[in-house]
């Protein structure tokens, strides 16, 4: 195969929709701040629902109001603190309008903390306390999105996303 040569870039100053539509995720380059921060990236056409969750063995319970979620439905799960695992699920049980679990398979124990949701997540890094750049090239064809890319940015200053 050769080399691509129709890859993209969006460049964000806050968190945001960097592209609607299917592609593939192929690099970031980001810029942090003066105090450590987090970039969520999900598979969406919408910024994720914050919320909080809790965990106790592994099941976490998730309160996002007006999630919109059902039993069985997958999603996407980041935490921004505490030590829940991010990643793809499967809702077990909705509470109600506000609330609802599924089981962390990665991890066990009490915890809780800062979430988001989504329709999808790609995936997550944290950044250091300082100004510098950071560049992450994707391995092989990049992570597909199906639905867009859309950008979390926690303590940073930019990002520029490559797609194609």
């Amino acid at each position: 195969m050769g080399m691509q040569y129709d890859v993209l870039a969006a460049h964000l100053n806050a968190s945001g929709v960097a592209y609607l539509g299917r592609t593939r995720l192929k690099g970031l380059l980001t810029v942090g701040s003066t105090s450590a921060g987090t970039v969520n990236i999900w598979d969406s056409t919408v910024a994720a629902k914050s919320g909080t969750y809790s965990r106790t063995g592994n099941v976490v319970t998730v309160t996002v109001t007006t999630h919109g979620l059902s039993n069985g439905q997958a999603f996407g799960f980041a935490a921004s603190t505490g030590n829940a695992s991010s990643g793809n699920f499967t809702v077990a049980s909705v509470a109600n309008a506000n609330a609802f679990t599924f089981t962390d398979i990665f991890n066990s124990g009490s915890t809780t903390g800062n979430c988001g949701v989504n329709t999808r997540f790609l995936m997550a890094f944290g950044t250091a306390n300082n100004s510098a750049e950071t560049y992450l090239l994707l391995p092989g064809e990049g992570i597909l999105a199906q639905n867009g890319i859309v950008i979390g940015m926690n303590n940073q200053t930019s990002m520029t996303v490559f797609y194609g």
